[in-house]
């Protein structure tokens, strides 16, 4: 950044000549852009503005209208301010008229009380100039290379305000054209205070160009977009007007976030990245405070506070030919799961949490039914999503705090129904019963133990053999002991299947007649299922 009029009167040079303001105090901040010494009266015809003017006043008039009109002249070209060296000119001090004129148009007018060589001034200063533009070089540069390698990795719009806020040490947003606000990256302030009442405040903002800074608001906007089609802005929050680096780092983030969604290829959108986010950060604990999640939740136009959070999570239970497909599918199901909310108008979180889920938070206002909105969502979501799913349903609770426990068993209760689906409108813990209970004890070493001593021994003559007495006893077992119904859904005869219970009952060395024996073994099997499934 350019150097100011009071950096100026900083410097050596220009102190060993005494240096007095007489006029324009309140505009030393004024930059200069260039330092010129004339010794003529029209001068400002040889300026383009930001110029500071050096003179020992020789060759000024003496009639006080010349000089105002000098003054005047200075002014109406933009020159950042004037010197005067006394002693030849003028001895002790300007005339009245100088000061007066220079007053009046706002020009820092600066008086040498002693002589001072104008070359030792303007070699300081020039010098101070090259090595501020030489700065700004290298830092334009280092930006350069920050944001190529950003749009090389494909970065997301969390990493880039990441980098933003780094390099400018100031809060920056992404908000999308509803003024919602896509990411955060708070620099260390406080992001409920941040992000208060941000609708209103950000549609007040309204530039006419696409990098433009409102000294109202002291926010520096940027347009993202591309190809003519602008879909949100970046926004850094600044004490007092933008430096150049600062609007070339605006603009610079502001076009690779527009060149990673050009480059976006079965990924989520923006807006289910920015309510994945938030949700892991609940998740994780990633907020300092659960007000910093409802600040965040807010933003994006999903109110949290005062409601009932119901967590759910959603499963894909049709089998994918590649991870690719896979994550396409999930991305697709969330975001009909999103489309759903909306058109019901039930503000939601939506975002993948990993590969295989989707998650959603859901408020719901008091005196809603959980059961009812569960219901009227699922059946919504199951008539315009292409894929078939399972919804899990954690416990309902009050707080944000809460809600990393409630995802915790919605995770669980849809690791287990994704398995064995029965067509239920949405799943939740009770649902589950048995099965339930031995997946969440499925890695429990004494539960491992107990289904390898129960079937040990059929694992083995099955290996062996090359046998499918594993999946007799488990027809058997689930058509409730009952043989003939049993042989039926083998799809063998009676006598044959009859044989095969007498070998299980060798190999077991057990009665398949005993209920307490046969409860044994149906939950070894079912225990079996849960390992081997997480094992896949």
């Amino acid at each position: 950044m350019l150097p100011t009029i009071a950096d100026v009167l900083a410097l050596d040079a220009v102190r060993r000549g005494s240096p007095s303001v007489v006029a324009g105090a309140d505009r030393l901040d004024s930059r200069v852009r260039w330092v010129h010494v004339g010794e003529v009266t029209d001068i400002a015809e040889l300026l383009r503005g930001g110029e500071l003017v050096l003179t020992t006043g020789i060759a000024l008039p003496d009639e006080p209208d010349k000089l105002v009109d000098y003054v005047g002249a200075l002014s109406a070209v933009g020159a950042s301010g004037l010197i005067v060296e006394l002693g030849r000119k003028f001895i002790t001090e300007l005339p009245p008229a100088v000061v007066v004129a220079a007053e009046k148009h706002g020009l820092p007018l600066i008086t040498l009380a002693r002589e001072t060589p104008f070359v030792q001034i303007t070699e300081s200063v020039h010098a101070r100039i090259i090595d501020i533009q030489l700065e700004e070089l290298r830092a334009s540069e280092q930006l350069h290379e920050v944001f190529t390698e950003l749009s090389v990795e494909g970065a997301s719009p969390a990493e880039v305000l990441s980098q933003v806020a780094r390099l400018s040490g100031r809060p920056v947003l992404l908000e999308n054209l509803a003024h919602q606000v896509l990411a955060c990256e708070s620099a260390g302030r406080d992001t409920g205070a941040l992000l208060a009442s941000w609708e209103t405040r950000s549609r007040a903002v309204a530039p006419n160009e696409r990098t433009a800074y409102d000294a109202a608001a002291g926010w520096l906007v940027a347009m993202v977009g591309a190809r003519g089609q602008d879909w949100g802005r970046l926004i850094l929050l600044c004490d007092g007007p933008p430096s150049p680096r600062e609007i070339v780092l605006a603009e610079r983030a502001g076009t690779t976030l527009a060149l990673g969604r050009l480059l976006e290829r079965h990924q989520q959108s923006l807006e289910r990245q920015a309510h994945g986010t938030i949700i892991t950060g609940i998740l994780t604990h990633a907020y300092s405070d659960p007000d910093e999640a409802a600040a965040r939740s807010r933003a994006v136009g999903v109110p949290l506070t005062g409601r009932k959070l119901i967590s759910l999570v959603l499963r894909l239970t049709e089998p994918v030919d590649t991870a690719l497909d896979g994550q396409a599918q999930l991305g697709e199901l969330a975001e009909a799961t999103a489309a759903t909310c909306r058109d019901a108008r039930q503000p939601a979180l939506v975002g993948a949490l990993d590969q295989n889920r989707v998650a959603v938070l859901l408020p719901l206002p008091p005196r809603t039914s959980p059961e009812a909105a569960l219901t009227a969502l699922s059946d919504r979501l199951r008539t315009t999503s292409a894929r078939a799913f399972v919804l899990a349903a954690g416990s309902v609770v009050d707080s944000i705090k809460d809600v990393r426990r409630s995802f915790l068993e919605a995770e669980q209760v849809a690791d287990v129904a994704v398995r064995q689906p029965d067509g239920r409108v949405f799943y939740r813990l009770p649902d589950l019963r048995l099965r339930g209970l031995l997946h969440l004890l499925r890695d429990d070493a004494r539960l491992q133990t107990f289904a390898e001593r129960e079937l040990a021994a059929l694992l083995a003559h099955d290996a062996q053999r090359g046998g499918d007495l594993s999946r007799i006893l488990r027809i058997y077992l689930d058509a409730g002991r009952n043989k003939a119904v049993a042989a039926q859904k083998a799809h063998l005869s009676r006598p044959a299947f009859y044989d095969r219970l007498r070998r299980l009952e060798r190999v077991l060395d057990t009665d398949l007649d005993d209920v307490e024996s046969c409860l044994s073994l149906h939950v070894a099997l079912l225990a079996l299922e849960s390992f081997r499934r997480d094992n896949r």
